[in-house]
C-alpha cells in the first residue's frame, strides 16, 4: 500500500508497550524467512559482535542496538526497545554512519494464530559510534510500501504463498481505510499503549459487544435496522450514522470485527506509525555494554 499523508496530531508519542522496533540489513533475508518459525519454538541464529543500550529516553523499555552476524546473511545493525520484536526495519550496514532502509517485517500474534508479513520500505538513518558511546537517528521520510510476502495462521490452518499475500494485502487496505476514518474524527485522547487504544475504540467500533453504559452517546436502538453476521446482530442504522460508506459493509458483515480480533496490534501499529517514526527521528544516545 502506498502510505497516506502524514497525520499531524498535537499530542505526544504514546507508549507503545506491545510493539518492538528493530533495524536490520537487507542481507538479513534469513531473518524474514525465520519469522514464523520463531513462533514454533525456533530461535534466530545470530552472533552479536557489539551491543549498545540507550541512556534515558521517553520511550518505554530499553532501546538496544546490536551489531550482529546472521547465519547465511550479511552483517546487520539491529535496533530494538527490548520488547516483543513485532516490527523490524531492514537496512544496509552503516559504513560512514549512514544506512539505507529497504524493507520491514511485522509479526503479530492473537488468541488463535498470527499475521506475519514483509513489505518494502524507503528511508534511512544514522548510527555513529565514538568510543563506547553511540547515537542513533532515523531520517525521514520513512515510508512503508507494498506488502511483498507473508504468512497467516488461523488455529490449525496455515496460509502461505500467493493466498497469504492477497489476504494480507486485502486486510492492509481495510486497516488503512479504518485508520483514515479514525484520524478524520475529532481529537482523541493520548493512548498509553495498545490496551488504552482498544479500550477507547472498541465501544465506538462495536457497541453491540460492550455493556450499555460503555456505548457511545450516538447509540440508539429506537427504530434501528438490524442485520446478522458472525452470529452478532449489527445495528445498521448506527453504522450508517457514524461511518463512511466504504466501511458500511465491513462493519455490518463482521469483517471489521475479524480484523480487530485477529490483527488489533497491526491496527494499533498503523495508527501510531507516524509517531514511531517521529520518536526515532530524534537523536538517541547509547552506551556500549559488550
Amino acid at each position: 500500500m502506498r502510505r497516506k499523508k502524514s497525520r499531524n496530531k498535537n499530542h505526544s508519542l504514546p507508549l507503545l508497550i506491545t510493539l518492538g522496533l528493530a533495524v536490520l540489513c537487507s542481507g538479513c533475508s534469513s531473518l524474514v524467512n525465520l519469522g514464523g518459525r520463531a513462533l514454533d519454538g525456533s530461535a534466530f541464529r545470530e552472533k552479536t559482535r557489539a551491543r549498545y543500550r540507550s541512556l534515558s529516553t521517553g520511550f518505554p523499555g530499553e532501546i538496544e542496538v546490536r551489531e550482529v552476524q546472521v547465519e547465511g546473511g550479511d552483517p546487520c545493525l539491529a535496533i530494538s526497545p527490548g520488547l516483543i520484536p513485532a516490527l523490524i526495519f531492514m537496512g544496509s550496514v552503516p559504513e560512514t554512519g549512514e544506512f539505507r532502509l529497504d524493507s520491514l517485517r511485522f509479526l503479530s500474534s492473537n488468541l488463535t494464530g498470527w499475521n506475519e508479513f514483509t513489505r518494502g520500505l524507503s528511508g534511512g538513518g544514522v548510527f555513529r559510534v565514538e568510543g563506547n558511546r553511540a547515537t542513533l537517528r532515523l531520517e525521514g521520510p520513512v515510508e512503508p510500501l507494498d506488502i511483498t510476502g507473508g504468512k497467516i495462521r488461523q488455529k490449525d490452518t496455515r496460509i502461505i504463498g500467493d493466498q497469504a499475500l492477497q489476504a494480507l494485502r486485502n486486510r492492509e487496505e481495510r486497516i488503512a481505510a479504518l485508520i483514515q476514518w479514525m484520524y478524520s474524527r475529532e481529537t482523541v485522547p493520548v493512548f498509553t499503549g495498545q490496551g488504552a487504544f482498544e479500550k477507547y475504540w472498541k465501544p465506538v467500533l462495536f457497541p453491540e459487544l460492550v455493556s450499555p453504559e460503555k456505548r457511545p452517546k450516538t447509540w440508539n436502538e429506537t427504530g434501528a435496522v438490524w442485520t446478522k453476521a458472525e452470529d452478532i446482530r449489527w445495528n445498521v442504522t448506527y453504522t450508517e450514522s457514524l461511518f463512511p460508506e466504504e466501511l458500511y459493509n465491513l462493519r455490518n458483515s463482521g469483517t471489521l470485527l475479524r480484523d480487530w480480533e485477529e490483527a488489533a496490534a497491526w491496527i494499533y501499529l498503523e495508527y501510531e506509525w507516524d509517531r514511531i517514526v517521529m520518536f526515532f527521528g530524534e537523536e538517541i544516545q547509547l552506551i556500549k555494554v559488550k
